[in-house]
């Protein structure tokens, strides 16, 4: 996932994916993935979903399970490394053969492993934007944006929540919950989002 971000707001933001491999490890797929939802409902990921039936900001629980299928695909996010060692740990535990990924600050992730005693399978790094970034969005947009994976919050959206939030009209915490309706797959970091909307510059 490539979030947008300084250090100090990305140390609280832990994007996790579960995975099979067709033909290796998808015998039985929606048994095991309802033991990974069990785990991250008990852990207290702050969003997940299936992104073919929608995320737990937006879809019942219920509904998200009765769905699960051999194409669905696990998602969500937690806020802190500690509940992130846990989440490794017990999902090592498991043992359901699943390949799982983290997403965040390299050496934030690296030392999660460390504590559980696992060395990462293969490392993807995020090199930043190339091109004609002038025709991005502000930075303190981007990063709103950048929360969901599949880009369904709109720059404009952003803006909107943040003139509402500046002038009073919505509290940062019910524009967070609104943006993050919008993301299917269940990755877009509300606890961030609220510190990040903090009120705009009337000017």
């Amino acid at each position: 996932m490539h979030r947008t971000g300084d250090i100090e707001s990305l140390c609280s933001d832990y994007v996790w994916q579960v995975y099979p491999t067709r033909g290796v490890n998808d015998d039985d797929l929606p048994g095991k993935y309802s033991q990974v939802i069990e785990l991250v409902v008990s852990l207290g990921s702050r969003n997940w979903g299936d992104v073919r039936t929608g995320s737990a900001r937006s879809t019942p629980v219920e509904k998200i399970r009765a769905n699960l299928s051999e194409s669905s695909r696990l998602r969500g996010v937690f806020t802190d490394k500690e509940t992130v060692v846990e989440f490794i740990r017990r999902i090592r535990q498991m043992d359901t053969g699943l390949s799982v990924v983290i997403s965040g600050l390299t050496d934030e992730v690296f030392d999660a492993c460390e504590q559980v005693d696992l060395s990462p399978h293969s490392v993807n790094l995020s090199l930043g934007v190339w091109g004609r970034t002038e025709l991005l969005p502000p930075e303190d947009v981007l990063e709103l944006t950048t929360m969901c994976g599949h880009h369904q919050i709109s720059p404009n959206l952003v803006s909107e929540m943040k003139e509402a939030v500046a002038q009073g009209r919505v509290s940062r915490e019910e524009a967070a919950e609104q943006m993050s309706r919008l993301c299917p797959c269940g990755v877009f970091n509300t606890e961030r989002a609220v510190q990040l909307l903090s009120p705009a510059d009337p000017s």
